[in-house]
């Protein structure tokens, strides 16, 4: 069974936990706080586990020339990259007004540290894990260093191969144990063809003793299901209240109906995921009673005659009988009294019958 661990105080991940839901806001928010408490307010209504958002302190993420760069897309929020960021950016009070508040309603809060110094600031605001985009997954010195802060980690693997998730696991595992991958490729939108559900089975054969989970940007919630289906333990999903506002990450989220409908849908396979043991069910009981078949004479049948497989055939009886798959094992018994047509072989009217009882 695969290892689990808390992820958040009182709430375990792997194994047969349910999975956890992350609500991605990242900065969908517009720079807005109020919208971001919108948002983290409708995760929690919907019923995500989690409501995430992305921290970056510029200086440390960016160098000077790519703040600088001319950024002229429809999405942007400044003249150049760093305006744009800049004007996406919350502070360090903004976040423990945002973590307050979450804490407030009842729903965990946590960021991507999207560089080393993000990491220190949200280590100092004590969220519960940490969230490691897939811009940082092959940065292997912030990989240790984040690992030796002692949090459990969720790791993102978009844009890597499978040698580098292998050279991640060797990094963080002897430091950290209590981390997990998520599937993941970074295109917004994602398509169908790219999404590559395949690799969940793979990161589970390769690290059986790590919970697995998905990340997804498609649009839609079928593929995110699917993933819960193969056995993802954590689910991130990007949300926004609007897909028409100004941003790349929102045509690519979910709106509040739709993480709402993904929530549900995720429980219900979960419920439905049920055993592996296969048996008549209780619920099944009615409809057997209705419609099971039974053995019966296919033709009339004399007191002290030995079975073949030509007296017999299958049908729904009254009353019940020897089901279908008795009756090869009727061939060669004898019957004890006259049996008509069509009537059901019944327990009574065969010869040293010992019921055999089923595993």
């Amino acid at each position: 069974m695969v290892r689990e661990f808390e992820l958040c105080p009182g709430r375990r991940v792997g194994g047969d936990q349910p999975c956890f839901i992350i609500a991605e806001i990242g900065q969908n928010h517009q720079g807005d706080l109020d919208i971001a408490k919108r948002m983290i307010r409708m995760a929690k209504d919907c019923g995500a586990d989690c409501a995430k958002f992305q921290k970056s302190e510029l200086e440390y993420k960016f160098n000077k020339k790519a703040l600088e760069r001319p950024y002229t897309s429809k999405h942007s929020w400044g003249k150049t990259y760093g305006e744009h960021k800049r004007h996406l950016e919350f502070s360090h009070d903004q976040y423990r007004e945002l973590k307050k508040y979450a804490e407030e309603i009842g729903i965990f809060f946590t960021a991507s540290g999207m560089d080393e110094m993000a990491v220190e600031f949200l280590h100092e605001l004590d969220v519960p894990f940490f969230k490691v985009g897939s811009g940082d997954t092959n940065n292997f010195p912030y990989l240790e260093k984040t690992a030796k802060k002692g949090r459990p980690m969720v790791i993102s693997s978009g844009m890597q191969s499978m040698n580098t998730m292998h050279q991640v696991y060797q990094i963080v595992k002897p430091i950290n144990p209590n981390f997990c991958f998520l599937q993941c490729t970074s295109a917004y939108p994602l398509q169908p063809e790219d999404v590559n559900l395949r690799v969940i089975s793979a990161y589970q054969s390769a690290f059986p003793d790590i919970p697995i989970g998905y990340s997804g940007h498609e649009t839609g919630i079928a593929i995110s299901v699917a993933a819960v289906a193969m056995g993802a333990k954590v689910l991130e999903r990007h949300v926004t209240l609007d897909k028409t506002w100004k941003g790349s990450d929102h045509q690519a989220s979910l709106e509040p109906n739709e993480l709402a409908e993904l929530v549900k849908a995720i429980r219900t396979v979960e419920k439905a995921m049920g055993s592996p043991i296969k048996q008549l069910l209780p619920c099944e009981m009615a409809c057997n009673e209705k419609l099971g078949k039974s053995v019966v004479a296919k033709v009339a049948i004399p007191e002290g005659a030995i079975l073949t497989l030509g007296m017999l055939t299958v049908k729904v009886g009254e009353p019940k009988g020897f089901p279908p798959e008795s009756i090869f094992d009727l061939v060669g018994q004898k019957v004890k009294k006259n049996i008509e047509e069509d009537e059901t072989i019944t327990e009574q009217v065969v010869e040293n019958h010992v019921k055999k009882v089923k595993c």
